[in-house]
């Protein structure tokens, strides 16, 4: 037998999993009641998400990315050496070679709170131009973005987010 203090918890608990849903993306099941929306990501992969080339030969890619409102990151080639820069890789087990990467040179950029200081960032949308060459066949490459993204008064913890593009080599 549960007391009263303790079944009043179990109600309270089973109320809530009703109203919330158990998984990720679930819509509640009481009306009115909404989860949080989740957190946008700073930095969006656009496209390309195929890409078809010929086999064994260097080719250049478009990679098209887009920084949240708000938000920028640093280019690059950052202004100080203690900043972190903006670096695409692709995993060498992948079928696909990066052979080089271009970077966009970096917008300059002045924070309110230190108008003496320049910074070189990328905010908006940006395009990365990849020097790849891939083996025949098709090949799921998942490749990586790092940045760190900062708003006019704070930076984030620096972040990996996928690359994630169909490489079919013909």
């Amino acid at each position: 037998m549960i007391g009263l203090k303790t079944g009043i918890q179990i109600a309270a608990a089973l109320a809530l999993t009703l109203a919330f849903g158990l998984a990720e993306g679930q819509r509640p099941l009481i009306d009115g009641l909404e989860r949080p929306a989740s957190k946008p990501q700073a930095v969006e992969f656009l496209f390309p998400e195929q890409i078809t080339l010929p086999a064994d030969e260097p080719t250049l890619v478009a990679l098209h990315f887009r920084v949240a409102p708000g938000l920028h990151i640093n280019s690059h080639a950052p202004a100080a050496e203690e900043l972190i820069p903006t670096t695409f890789t692709i995993p060498a087990d992948s079928g696909v070679r990066l052979i080089a990467v271009s970077y966009p040179p970096g917008a300059a950029f002045t924070l309110p709170l230190d108008p003496a200081t320049k910074l070189s960032v990328y905010s908006g949308k940006f395009t990365l131009e990849a020097r790849i060459q891939a083996t025949r066949g098709n090949h799921l490459v998942e490749a990586t973005l790092r940045y760190q993204a900062c708003d006019n008064s704070l930076c984030m913890p620096p972040k990996t987010i996928p690359v994630v593009v169909d490489v079919i080599g013909e």
